[in-house]
C-alpha cells in the first residue's frame, strides 16, 4: 500500500493519481476513464482492470465520512494486477470516489481521536448521498453522481458490486442484497487475525436474517421496516441496481476504532428498558442542539449549506427513531444489538452538533463555543463507553479488501 496509506486515508485527489499511475504502467490490463460529473463539477473516474466477463464493481467514498474504501479501493487494483488469477473470467472495475463534493467537506484524513474526527465531520443529507438518494427521490430529481453510478452498472451488468463503508466506533459486518453461502467463514477468520471485533447485531441490519455472524442478508419487501420512520429504504438504494442484471451486493463494512462491546451475542438483562433509556437520551441530546440552531447565526448559505442541511436533516430524524425504538419490542435482545444501537442512537446528535459547530464556527462564537463542548463532551463519552481502540489503517484495509476478494468468489461460484 506504501507509507502513506499506512498513515492515514487518502485523499481524492491521491486515489486520482494512484490510479492514472497503475493504469500508465500497465495500459494492457488498466483503463482510467471518467464516467461522471459531480454536482460542483468534480469528476468520477473508473478505474478497470482488465476486460473480460462478468465483472466485479467496487465502490468507494458513498459517505464522505467512512474514509477506509479509498485505501481499500487501491489495495484491491493493485491486488488483481499483482495476481493473475483474480483476472481469470473476470474483469474488475473501481469507482474511485462516489461522492467527490462530500469528500471535500470531510477533512480529517488521520483523526488522533474521536474529537479530532468529529472536528472536520461530513456527512451529506440523505437526498444528497448517491447511493441512498433513489429511494428519497424520484428517478427525475435523483443527483448526477446516482445517475453515474447506475449508469456504470448498466454498462458493466457485473455479477457482484461491492460498497466499502465504514463506522466511527463499533465492529465490521456485511449487508447482502442476496445471501453467499460460504461469506461469513472467511470474513470471520479475517476479523479474527485483524483483532477486529464481528458486530454481531447492527442496528443498520436490525431484523434481518443472518448467514453467519455479522453477514446480514437484506429481507424481502414483505418485511417490514425495524425503524419506520426513517425515510431510506435499502431495497430502492442503488445496491438493488444490479440485480436488474442478475448481480447482487455486498455492502463491507469495517470500523475505524473498535469495540468489542458491539460481538457479545449474550442476552441483555433488559432490553425494552434499555431502549426507552436510549430514547429518552436520543431526544435530550438532540434537543440540546436543536435549542442551540434555534439561536445561532449561520455563516453565509453557499458556505454553510451543506452542513446546515446535514445537520438539519439527521435532527429532523431524531423523533421519529426515538418513538421507534420504544414502539415494539427490541428486534434482537443480545447485547450486541442493545451496544449497535447505543452507538447509533450517540451518533446522531454528535454529529449534527459537529456539522453545526463547522457551519457556525465563523459567525457566531457563542453558540459555537457550546457545540464544541458537546462535541468534545460526546465523543471522549462515546470512546469511553465502548473502550474504543484504534485499528490501524492497514488492518481496516486488508480486512475490507479480504473481504471483497472472498465475496467475489463465492458470487461467481454461485452464478456458475
Amino acid at each position: 500500500m506504501g507509507l502513506l496509506a499506512e498513515l492515514r486515508y487518502p485523499t481524492v485527489a491521491e486515489l486520482e493519481s494512484a490510479a492514472r499511475a497503475l493504469a500508465g504502467l500497465r495500459p494492457a490490463l488498466c483503463v482510467l476513464r471518467q464516467v461522471g460529473v459531480s454536482r460542483a463539477g468534480r469528476p468520477l473516474y473508473l478505474l478497470s482492470v482488465g476486460r473480460a466477463e462478468p465483472a466485479v464493481l467496487v465502490v468507494a467514498g458513498a459517505h464522505a465520512n467512512e474514509p477506509a474504501g479509498g485505501g481499500t479501493l487501491l489495495a484491491l487494483a493493485r491486488r488483481v494486477l499483482a495476481e493473475a488469477e483474480l483476472r481469470d473470467g473476470t474483469s474488475w472495475h473501481f469507482l474511485l470516489c462516489a461522492d467527490p463534493d462530500g469528500a471535500s467537506l470531510h477533512v480529517t484524513s488521520s483523526p488522533r481521536s474521536l474529537y479530532d474526527y468529529h472536528l472536520g465531520f461530513f456527512r451529506p443529507a440523505g437526498p444528497e448521498q448517491p447511493e441512498w438518494a433513489p429511494s428519497v427521490l424520484p428517478p427525475d430529481r435523483l443527483p448526477p453522481e446516482t445517475r453515474a453510478l447506475t449508469g456504470v452498472i448498466d454498462e458493466l451488468r457485473p455479477y457482484l458490486q461491492v460498497s466499502l463503508h465504514g463506522t466511527e466506533l463499533g465492529g465490521s459486518w456485511v449487508q447482502l442484497t442476496r445471501d453467499l453461502p460460504g461469506l461469513p467463514e472467511p470474513f470471520a477468520k479475517s476479523a479474527a487475525q485483524l483483532h477486529i471485533p464481528v458486530e454481531t447485531g447492527a442496528s443498520d441490519a436490525a431484523g434481518w436474517p443472518a448467514s453467519g455472524p455479522g453477514v446480514h442478508v437484506m429481507p424481502g419487501a414483505e418485511a417490514g421496516a425495524a425503524y419506520p420512520s426513517l425515510p431510506d429504504d435499502a431495497r430502492h438504494s442503488t445496491w438493488y441496481h444490479a440485480h436488474r442484471y442478475g448481480g447482487l451486493t455486498a455492502v463491507v463494512e469495517v470500523p475505524m476504532w473498535a469495540s468489542d462491546l458491539v460481538d457479545d451475542p449474550a442476552p441483555h438483562p433488559a432490553p425494552a428498558a434499555a431502549m426507552r433509556h436510549l430514547s429518552h437520551r436520543l431526544l435530550r441530546d438532540a434537543d440540546a442542539v436543536r435549542r442551540i440552531l434555534e439561536q445561532a447565526r449561520p455563516r453565509p448559505e453557499s458556505v454553510a449549506g451543506p452542513l446546515l442541511r446535514a445537520a438539519t436533516w439527521g435532527l429532523e430524524l431524531v423523533p421519529g427513531l426515538a418513538a421507534d425504538l420504544v414502539r415494539t419490542p427490541p428486534v434482537d435482545g443480545t447485547r450486541a444489538y442493545v451496544g449497535s444501537v447505543d452507538a447509533f442512537a450517540r451518533r446522531v446528535p454528535l454529529r449534527a452538533a459537529a456539522m453545526l459547530l463547522r457551519a457556525l464556527r465563523d459567525s457566531d462564537a457563542r453558540s459555537a463555543a457550546r457545540l464544541e463542548h458537546l462535541v468534545a463532551s460526546w465523543s471522549d463519552a462515546f470512546a469511553v463507553r465502548f473502550r474504543a481502540r484504534w485499528v490501524p489503517v492497514e488492518h481496516q484495509v486488508e480486512h475490507q479488501a479480504r473481504a471483497v476478494v472472498a465475496a467475489a468468489f463465492h458470487a461467481r461460484e454461485q452464478a456458475r
